[in-house]
């Protein structure tokens, strides 16, 4: 199982290292792929050393599967060439996920899309991923009517660029910038760039992700994303209002008894998710969970969960875990 991990070098590329590693994927050949000035260095994997290799050279070596985390424009201009070669490629930048001729997989949710047939298969945004873990199964039973939420997004969301600027700030040190603003001790509410509606592109990611991957158009999603000085991972504060009544004793049952879900819930000793605790877990993190009691049939959640593994690294690996159990690749 010849696998390529594209953009190895990053972030969320490492992290993808890190995840294949841990859950001991099938990889018999590691392909590492980065930009021209790291091609021919060498990153660490299981204790062997791996030169890292040119898009070219990758896709002559034809990978059963390519891992992609360099960027839209990457992805748009190479993942086609790959899929060229017979490569399955999961993609986990913005570049696919609203094609409608590709697949946006969450795999608990709707893994049972995939066939053979799929080449590139986008992974969805980071906080929409999260979310949307919590919100299928209660949806399922409930139905959604409408969801409002507002996101408290990690650093790390950003890459290594913004990691160094935080850190350089709390050292007084002046360096590079990632944000516009100083991010220490401060909270921006703008991720991604402004749309024409006003709203930024990351909120609308989430509007339209939610209804596509729940294959639900007519859940009515809003969000406010918020870029904090935080690692570890995103959290969520999310409204939901439900077409049929509910006991907030099944609510938690639900979420409680789903895969990949664990409930934090004990706000009288203290005991709720936080970024400081989902760090390179793999789980989403759901408490604070509570009737609105200012809007019948409606709910509100705390969901966590780490950026870099369930919102990207994780998901990315767990697609190709599907499509390996179930003989697609």
């Amino acid at each position: 199982m010849k696998i390529a991990v594209v953009g190895a070098t990053g972030l969320v590329g490492g992290k993808m290292l890190k995840v294949l590693e841990e859950r001991n994927f099938p990889v018999s050949e590691l392909i590492p792929v980065a930009s021209e000035k790291s091609v021919g260095k060498e990153i660490m994997f299981k204790g062997k050393a791996y030169r890292i290799c040119s898009m070219e050279e990758a896709i002559a070596a034809k990978p059963a599967i390519a891992l992609f985390s360099a960027g839209g424009n990457t992805s748009l201009e190479w993942a086609p060439k790959f899929a060229a070669v017979g490569t399955v490629v999961i993609d986990n930048s913005s570049a696919w996920r609203m094609d409608p001729t590709k697949k946006l997989v969450v795999p608990e949710i709707n893994g049972q899309q995939l066939n053979s047939s799929d080449k590139i298969i986008a992974n969805p945004n980071c906080s929409t991923i999260q979310m949307v873990m919590a919100l299928n199964p209660l949806h399922k039973v409930y139905g959604i009517k409408r969801v409002v939420v507002s996101t408290y997004q990690s650093v790390t969301g950003t890459g290594i660029k913004a990691v160094k600027q935080m850190e350089n700030e709390r050292m007084g040190i002046e360096g590079e910038m990632a944000y516009k603003y100083s991010i220490d001790k401060n909270a921006i509410p703008q991720i991604d760039v402004f749309m024409d509606n006003a709203y930024t592109k990351e909120e609308m990611k989430m509007v339209n992700e939610t209804k596509k991957i729940m294959m639900d158009e007519n859940i009515a999603v809003t969000a406010t994303c918020v870029r904090i000085p935080v690692m570890g991972g995103h959290s969520e504060s999310v409204n939901i209002r439900f077409n049929k009544a509910f006991e907030i004793t099944d609510i938690k049952n639900i979420l409680a008894n789903t895969p990949g879900i664990i409930v934090q819930d004990d706000p009288q000793n203290g005991i709720y998710p936080m970024p400081l605790w989902s760090e390179n877990k793999d789980e989403v993190f759901v408490g604070r969970i509570r009737r609105d009691e200012s809007e019948p049939n409606a709910l509100n959640l705390w969901i966590v969960s780490d950026n870099l593994r369930k919102g990207a690294a994780t998901n990315t690996i767990q697609i190709a875990e599907y499509l390996i159990a179930h003989q697609l690749v």
